[in-house]
């Protein structure tokens, strides 16, 4: 008998008796489930909470921006400048 073979064997041996000897929890996969659903919620709850943040911090920086962009009305809507196609948005007259 090769040496290896018997280690092999008597390892098996000794796995299975203690395999044997090894009972489940009775409430262990009711256990099991509670957390995993626990962590569930806990990952939902934070990556909503997350959402909600990064919402409301782009909400307030785009208020932020508007808020800081000058009053007065700017070259786009002055009305001193000439169209530079002045038939462009009229509508024909019949």
């Amino acid at each position: 008998m090769n040496p290896t073979d018997r280690t092999e064997r008597e390892l098996r041996e000794a796995l299975e008796a203690l395999a044997d000897g090894v009972r489940p929890a009775p409430d262990a996969y009711r256990t099991a489930r509670g957390d995993w659903l626990r962590r569930e919620r806990r990952r939902r709850l934070v990556l909503a909470v997350l959402i909600a943040v990064v919402f409301a911090l782009a909400t307030l920086i785009g208020l932020w921006v508007l808020n800081r962009a000058p009053s007065d009305r700017g070259v786009v809507f002055s009305s001193t400048a000439a169209p530079a196609h002045p038939t462009s948005l009229t509508r024909p007259h019949p």
